[in-house]
């Protein structure tokens, strides 16, 4: 086998074997405690394509492509570049041979700027041996020209958009003279405009020989940017088909290994009074005079581009950021709520927008994470916790909710995003709420884990609960929803009727 140090000699010589494939991977088996992510799985990624990876989550995507990144080392198996056995040692060996990996959780430093981010353990450097600024920011002007990306070089990345640090993520890989590239989840949190740009650097670096990897959940990105794909279920292959052979509901069977007969499993239910009501709220700079109520059992979807102030509003509700004015109403009460312990006293849940940074607390186990909001509620007696009444209820919850897992002592990161969603989810339906938040409920999350998702969701309507779900994605808005509330740049520009409500109507409301 060929060393990463003399593979990447090798390469930069330019005499590499010449193979049909770019970087294959063959039997590769990896085993964590209690579970088998990968059994003796294939993956062969040609040149000049775009390989769609795809898999419900827990299938193994990720946890080959981090092999293939130098993050893990297979237990069994061959990985090899261009014809030649290789063995990557970390990441930074990957960088050496020519692969690298954009993360779904992007890797930036905020406090540097742009070209410092990128050109890092590399910057160009003066005749004495300082960092020579002005001939970074040049090259990485030039990068940024090829790219056809509009960013200043000395931006600070703290002041970027989500879409701005991915194109600086994407940037960086290329800067490495990358042959394979990999991307997961990329548009998980772009706008239509930003997927287009994206899509057009995708295709310019696939038109370079560039081998690029492209891990999503999405159907329709599926059949616009990919040549092939490949399906992993369980942590096996299933197989590998050019993107212009199958349909969408192929690939599901595949994915599933069943019918899905129900994405939006949506029942009309007999709403309720008014639970909340949201009266003239305003937070200065941010949003402003917004008013809405939501009954028992309805779901009200709340749409808009992204910066139209969704997350404010929900964070506001919740009392994550109190309102400069206006009220809440619950059950036609004013009530304060200054602080998310006050929003669960009036029976408030709130399931936030990016579940590793505001939802699971990564180092602790799936139990520690069920339990977080109920530790002062029934399960606490003379100061005590009743622990194991509690365990058993959360150990309920799993089942009921289907969380895949070794045993609740399993750390929560090591479970596939679906599951962590599954996880939060039952965190809060532990608290028995009257009114759920939901703000992006299914990003990033495969087709089966959002359909059992709807699934609760459309359950705890029915059991009378007031439901807020806020949603980038349109089938899930007009599929899930009773009502849909429309925002942009901070302000309510429209609610439309379920009967009503198109695609075309919510977008026209959305770009107002």
């Amino acid at each position: 086998m060929v060393s990463p140090t003399t593979m990447a000699a090798v390469r930069k010589s330019g005499a590499v074997p010449t193979s049909e494939y770019l970087l294959t991977a063959e039997g590769v088996r990896k085993e964590f405690p209690g579970v088998v992510a990968l059994d003796d799985v294939t993956f062969r990624l040609k040149r000049g394509s775009v390989h769609a990876l795809m898999g419900e989550n827990g299938a193994g995507k990720s946890t080959l492509m981090k092999i293939l990144a130098g993050i893990y080392h297979p237990d069994k198996g061959t990985v090899r570049l261009k014809g030649v056995d290789i063995r990557l040692e970390s990441p930074l060996d990957a960088l050496e041979n020519g692969i690298a990996m954009i993360h779904q959780e992007l890797n930036l430093m905020a406090p540097m700027t742009v070209a410092e981010n990128i050109w890092i353990r590399r910057e160009p450097l003066t005749r004495l041996g300082f960092v020579d600024h002005k001939e970074m920011n040049r090259k990485t002007a030039d990068l940024f020209n090829r790219l056809n990306i509009s960013i200043h070089p000395q931006t600070k990345v703290g002041e970027l958009s989500v879409a701005n640090r991915q194109m600086v993520e994407i940037a960086k890989a290329v800067s490495y003279e990358s042959d394979v590239l990999i991307m997961d989840e990329p548009t998980s949190a772009l706008t239509e405009r930003e997927v287009a740009h994206l899509f057009q650097i995708i295709r310019g670096l696939r038109d370079q020989g560039i081998g690029i990897v492209y891990i999503t959940h999405k159907m329709n990105e599926l059949f616009e940017i990919a040549d092939e794909f490949s399906v992993f279920r369980d942590g096996k292959y299933i197989g590998t088909h050019a993107s212009t052979d199958v349909t969408r509901d192929d690939i599901i069977r595949m994915m599933v290994g069943r019918e899905i007969t129900q994405m939006f499993p949506k029942e009309d239910v007999a709403l309720g009074n008014v639970v909340l009501s949201v009266k003239n709220l305003t937070l200065d700079g941010v949003f402003n005079d917004v008013s809405f109520d939501v009954r028992a059992g309805e779901i009200l979807g709340v749409a808009g581009l992204v910066g139209s102030g969704r997350s404010n509003v929900a964070e506001t509700i919740f009392g994550v950021t109190p309102a400069s004015s206006g009220t809440i109403e619950i059950d036609g009460k004013p009530v304060d709520v200054f602080s998310p312990t006050e929003a669960i006293r009036h029976r408030m849940a709130f399931l936030t927008e990016d579940r590793k940074e505001t939802g699971c607390l990564l180092i602790l186990n799936v139990l520690e994470n069920m339990q977080l909001a109920v530790l002062q509620d029934k399960f606490v007696r003379n100061g005590f916790v009743q622990q194991a009444a509690l365990s058993a209820e959360c150990e309920e919850m799993c089942r009921k909710l289907r969380v895949k897992t070794p045993n609740m002592n399993e750390r929560i990161e090591n479970l596939s995003g679906g599951n962590q969603q599954k996880v939060l989810i039952g965190r809060w339906m532990l608290t028995n709420p009257r009114i759920l938040i939901l703000d992006e409920p299914t990003r990033g999350i495969d087709v089966g884990a959002k359909a059992e998702i709807h699934r609760l969701v459309t359950e705890m309507a029915k059991n009378g609960v007031a439901v807020i779900m806020i949603s980038s994605e349109m089938p899930e808005v007009l599929g899930m929803s009773d009502r849909i509330m429309v925002m942009h740049e901070g302000r309510i520009t429209g609610f439309l009727d379920r009967a009503e409500a198109t695609q075309i109507k919510v977008m026209d409301l959305a770009a107002r």
